[in-house]
Formats: structure tokens, sequence, C-alpha cells
């Protein structure tokens, strides 16, 4: 993840206030973001083979667990994520799993018109915890 949210952040630094937001869930903090794909890198969208594009949004997602030591380690996770446009139109967002090390981090591809906002919901499952929801709302511009 750190190699990810390292090379999101080089290449959308300036337009974003904060790389990621995270949601807690007793042990389990789930990391998120959703960015326009136009906005990445070159390099790291060829890396990723993420789509360049003016009409294309990356979710971003990672799931991790605090040990009883107090540290976050990578779990991996089922994850099941959909879009709502503000006419209410549905989309399901296909979600891939990216290893890296020691890593785990799920993207997921989307089409979009801006300016628009979108509600993202996402159902989060892990061994020995419950099926946890997630939902935030982002804005796009042109």
């Amino acid at each position: 993840m750190k190699a990810l949210l390292l090379a999101l952040m080089l290449g959308v630094a300036p337009l974003f206030a904060h790389a990621e937001i995270v949601q807690r869930f007793g042990p389990l903090e789930v990391h998120y973001n959703a960015i326009p794909t136009d906005e990445l890198l070159p390099d790291v969208a060829r890396a990723y083979k993420i789509e360049r594009s003016k009409t294309r949004g990356l979710l971003t997602l990672s799931v991790l667990k605090r040990g009883a030591d107090g540290r976050l380690t990578p779990v991996p996770a089922k994850i099941a994520a959909y879009a709502t446009h503000p006419s209410l139109q549905l989309a399901t967002i296909d979600m891939r799993e990216v290893q890296e090390g020691t890593a785990i981090y799920y993207l997921g591809e989307f089409r979009m018109a801006p300016p628009v906002t979108l509600k993202f919901n996402a159902t989060v499952e892990t061994a020995g915890e419950p099926r946890r929801n997630l939902s935030f709302e982002q804005a796009f511009y042109k």
C-alpha cells in the first residue's frame, strides 16, 4: 500500500488535501480514497494497468488489523463496491487485489462525467470479523 499511496500522492498531491480517509471498525481500519485517473502520473497508471482518462476514477481500499501489540497489519479482504450517481444510477466497481511485499490493497476503476459527486458504498469481509459497511461521497471536478 505504501508504494501505491506514495505513487498516488506524487501524482496528485497538489490537487488533494489528503491522500486517504480512514474508518475504524473495532480492530479493523479501512483506508480508502477515490481520485480521477487522469491525474495519475503516466508511469504509475501504466504500472498498475489503470486507464488515464477525464471520465474514469480510481477507488483504492486497504484493510489493516490492529494486533494485541498495537501494530497495524494488512489483511486480505473480500470487497464489494459500487458507486451511485446523483440520478441514482448504480454502478458496480470491480475491485482487484494487489500485493506488494506485505502490503495488500484493492483497486477498482469506474466511469464518471465530471463535475459530479458520487456516493460510494462497499462491504468489507475479513476472516474472523463481521462484515463491515463503508460509505462516503466524493466530488469530482473538470
